[in-house]
């Protein structure tokens, strides 16, 4: 890789047939001496996205390489917040996965919103809560700015969506809250 880098006449931002840059690829596969080589150069842009819109931040997040993301989100020039083509966000995908690390780091940006939603209406908190990520719900309900009760496409909130799933530890948290309503019905009633 580095006698490729150092050839005047190889460009390392020349994308497959998915839009795929092998940037995103090194990201992708969590090869940090790869993407920390390609991120010294001028010429490769740490936010250039694929056909789908996900950049490298994202694509490291979906996949869990914590290392990788923490080299992005160590410069002031990567987007943190941005979503892609289908709303997806890296703390969308770091929390879906249930990767504290990674959440950790987003949080600490000020780039990031901890309510962005995606197309479906499901914020962090909600995919936290659905899928028993207990950590990372406390950690967002410890931020003043996280909404605790919001309701997605078809009305469901945290709180049934971790009750529904048997996340009594999360249940318990939320109805800690006084912005949780239980009583809140889904769309069917």
């Amino acid at each position: 890789m580095r006698m490729l880098l150092e050839r005047n006449d190889v460009n390392p931002n020349t994308p497959d047939w998915n839009g795929e840059t092998p940037f995103m690829w090194a990201a992708q596969s969590g090869y940090e001496g790869i993407v920390r080589r390609l991120l010294e150069r001028n010429d490769v842009n740490p936010n250039a996205v694929d056909e789908r819109s996900a950049s490298p931040l994202l694509i490291a997040a979906f996949y869990g390489q914590e290392g990788v993301a923490r080299m992005l989100l160590e410069r002031n020039d990567v987007n943190a917040g941005r979503a892609s083509g289908n709303a997806q966000t890296p703390l969308l995908q770091a929390t879906r996965k249930g990767d504290e690390g990674i959440v950790r780091m987003l949080l600490e940006r000020n780039d990031v919103n901890p309510n962005t939603p995606d197309g479906n209406g499901e914020t962090p908190l909600l995919l936290a809560a659905q899928f028993g990520h207990e950590g990372i719900v406390r950690r967002l309900l410890e931020r003043n700015d996280v909404f605790p009760d919001p309701a997605e496409t078809y009305s469901k909130t945290p709180l049934l969506r971790a009750a529904e799933n048997g996340h009594e530890g999360i249940v318990g948290m939320l109805l800690e809250r006084n912005e949780v309503n239980p009583d809140t019905a889904d769309g069917g009633g």
